[in-house]
């Protein structure tokens, strides 16, 4: 058994956040969609665990639920980013459409986005809130972990202190990320993400519609491209498991 996380262990996040920790049995996502309407933007919920990486963090948006959805792709860059930054080199941080993070080709974990189930796709919703779940470490199951091609913090070279530095480091690149498209628009957002995106054929292109579709248009095609809905596939979290409350093995 993983030992107990510290009850005084804490977060050193960037000004404008606001953490709420909770205990090892403790849900950040439910949690952070329970509060977000009270708790507002910053609010980040934290769950203390030795074995996941777990956290969530509540936005508000400016704009439309049918296109700050988008702020999702803003989410998971923030989230490769602060990976990359403590992983050891030569190590690649990919995505599987929209919400799988891969560390070195295993499944590391993922993210969720939620929003109030009443708001309208043309209304502004008061807030959206971001999950991450990443594999720390499963001391318990490693063999077969590593069989089911599913990866781990801790076994691939991170350090204990990374854990917790790779989310106050997300939190530093989610405000770049959201500064780059207030400046520049979703352009440099959609380029981000679509670049650790594998491509599924050679020569393909590429793009993030306006309310967060994939568009991909091979060379032979014609007429419009194929569309992937982000919608439909956020519901589906292919890389959660519910009953473990964590990534799936594989």
């Amino acid at each position: 058994m993983p030992p107990p996380a510290d009850p005084e262990q804490t977060l050193d996040l960037p000004p404008g956040y606001t953490l709420v920790a909770l205990r090892e049995l403790g849900d950040a996502f439910a949690h952070a969609c329970e509060i977000a309407g009270e708790a507002g933007a910053g609010t980040l919920v934290w769950v203390r665990r030795y074995d996941l990486v777990e956290f969530a963090v509540v936005l508000e948006p400016d704009e439309p639920l049918v296109s700050a959805r988008r702020a999702f792709f803003a989410g998971m860059n923030a989230l490769a980013d602060a990976i990359a930054a403590h992983c050891p080199p030569e190590r690649e941080v990919k995505f599987v459409w929209p919400d799988t993070v891969l560390f070195d080709e295993g499944l590391l974990g993922g993210a969720r986005l939620g929003w109030p189930r009443d708001c309208a796709e043309e209304e502004i919703p008061s807030w959206l809130a971001f999950g991450v779940i990443l594999r720390a470490a499963d001391m318990a199951h490693i063999e077969e972990v590593q069989a089911a091609s599913g990866v781990a913090l801790l076994s691939e070279g991170f350090e204990m202190i990374d854990t917790n530095a790779i989310i106050e480091s997300f939190c530093r690149h989610l405000m770049t990320a959201f500064d780059r498209w207030n400046e520049g628009g979703f352009e440099p957002i959609a380029r981000d993400y679509l670049d650790r995106l594998p491509a599924r054929k050679a020569g393909e292109r590429r793009g993030l519609d306006g309310n967060g579709d994939l568009l991909v248009r091979t060379p032979a095609s014609k007429g419009p491209p194929d569309r992937t809905s982000l919608v439909e596939a956020l519901a589906r979290s292919a890389w959660y498991d519910p009953q473990a409350r964590g990534p799936k093995l594989g």
